[in-house]
């Protein structure tokens, strides 16, 4: 194998830089005694999705969405971590959050309330929230406008500045954000969304073949970390999942699919 290329962007805060590089130290080891030939360090791009369709991809993480939307044929799931968040292993949802002090206590109550989002295709930033408001017979239509912030961290800010009035936020990086983020302290909880399959670790396609020796290397590499290094990332393990196990998201992706495109861009 020749793949050189490996980026874990999904929830590298700065805070946690130091955390995630030691996994990927450990990562990089149990790669190398299963021998994977691994970069010396983590690729942290702009803008990660060519690099998740990268012939020489060795390890990434990868949202859900875009792995059915935008990546389905080109890349193999290795697995699926799992994290600290009271949830089923390898599974994840989003918490819904407004100001402490927003007239919005329920779903129910969001009549002319700015949504602010991360990424159109972002599961846990939209795809969850409007199959949310589908599934309760909400029309998204009650929302009066649609603001792209490009990150959780910035929705969560923005919202305690009031300057959107409810976002859906990854229930993993709500909890980064309760370590990290003061701007919490402003915030609450009015809801969650039901499950789906977490954030995937991923492999270009063409390496197929040796998915269940790289999930191996994940799960003992995870194994050797310090108790710390994992508390600061809330890993708890590695769930064997595939590509199969994500089609709830496309299926509930499909539902909402029309809504999405007319309002966010």
């Amino acid at each position: 194998m020749t793949a050189s290329l490996a980026l874990l962007p999904m929830y590298d805060w700065p805070e946690l830089r130091e955390a995630t590089d030691q996994y990927w130290v450990s990562l990089r080891e149990s790669l190398a005694d299963y021998g994977f030939p691994a970069p010396k360090f983590l690729t942290r791009p702009e803008d990660p999705l060519a690099c998740w369709r990268h012939p020489d991809l060795l390890l990434a993480q990868t949202c859900g969405l875009p792995l059915v939307e935008k990546l389905a044929g080109e890349v193999a799931v290795v697995g699926t971590p799992a994290y600290n968040i009271d949830c089923g292993a390898g599974s994840y949802f989003s918490v819904i959050v407004v100001h402490q002090e927003s007239r919005i206590q329920d779903i129910a109550d969001i009549d002319g309330a700015v949504f602010g989002y991360n990424d159109p295709l972002s599961q846990s930033g939209v795809a969850a929230f409007f199959f949310h408001l589908s599934n309760r017979g909400i029309s998204h239509t009650a929302l009066r406008k649609f603001t792209r912030v490009f990150s959780h961290r910035n929705a969560i800010r923005q919202l305690a500045e009031r300057q959107i009035d409810i976002a859906s936020i990854d229930a993993v990086t709500w909890e980064i954000a309760r370590r990290h983020e003061k701007a919490t302290e402003k915030l609450r909880v009015i809801g969650m969304t039901d499950p789906t399959p977490g954030l995937p670790l991923i492999t270009a396609r063409q390496h197929l073949r040796d998915v269940d020796r790289l999930h191996q290397a994940v799960v003992e590499a995870m194994a050797s970390l310090s108790q710390s290094t994992r508390d600061d990332l809330l890993l708890t393990g590695l769930a064997a999942t595939n590509e199969q196990d994500y089609q709830i998201i496309l299926n509930r992706f499909n539902a909402v699919r029309a809504a999405i495109a007319s309002n966010l861009h």
